[in-house]
């Protein structure tokens, strides 16, 4: 039979580990990434690949729950990457077709799409900040932690946020 690098690494408590802890946290991490997305699918691919980092970083995590912190900020920051992309992306079919973004949407929106519409729109810092606050909700301190900055940037961030979620007539805020 043929061995994976979990069973060549820390053989069966490795993986049992690692199966624990998909177990555990997966859930959370999908709905993390799904408010930080938007998207069902590109949430669970965010999770799968944040997992897929942590199997090779398992035997470096200090402490136990170290692991749940670390895959919260890998599905921050991969987050922040597939937004990343899909603007150079648009970008690029921008310049291809010689025209302006397509608006998304129709003229009756729901409230709920108008708060997801209005969330995607704000910087990634500010959505990041939002979600983590008011969704996970983690104080200041774990906040700057997770997005590398003080906890007065974390203030500022969720306030500016907030103020252009109050801006948007759809969202009651």
């Amino acid at each position: 039979m043929h061995e994976g690098p979990l069973e060549r690494e820390g053989g069966r408590t490795h993986r049992t580990q690692l199966r624990r802890l998909y177990e555990g946290y997966a859930p959370e991490g999908v709905r993390l990434a799904y408010l930080l997305t938007g998207d069902q699918s590109t949430a669970e691919d965010l999770v799968q690949e944040a997992f897929l980092r942590m199997a090779g970083r398992l035997q470096f995590l200090r402490e136990a729950g170290a692991s749940r912190a670390y895959l919260r900020r890998t599905i921050v920051n991969l987050s922040k990457d597939h937004f990343r992309r899909r603007a150079v992306e648009r970008s690029y079919l921008e310049r291809q077709a010689g025209s302006q973004p397509m608006e998304a949407g129709d003229a009756e929106v729901a409230t709920q799409t108008a708060m997801w519409g209005a969330l995607m729109s704000l910087p990634a810092r500010q959505r990041c900040a939002i979600v983590l606050r008011y969704y996970e909700d983690l104080p200041d301190t774990a906040i700057a932690d997770i997005l590398h900055c003080r906890s007065g940037t974390v203030r500022s961030l969720i306030s500016r946020g907030l103020a252009a979620l109050r801006g948007v007539p759809e969202v009651a805020i």
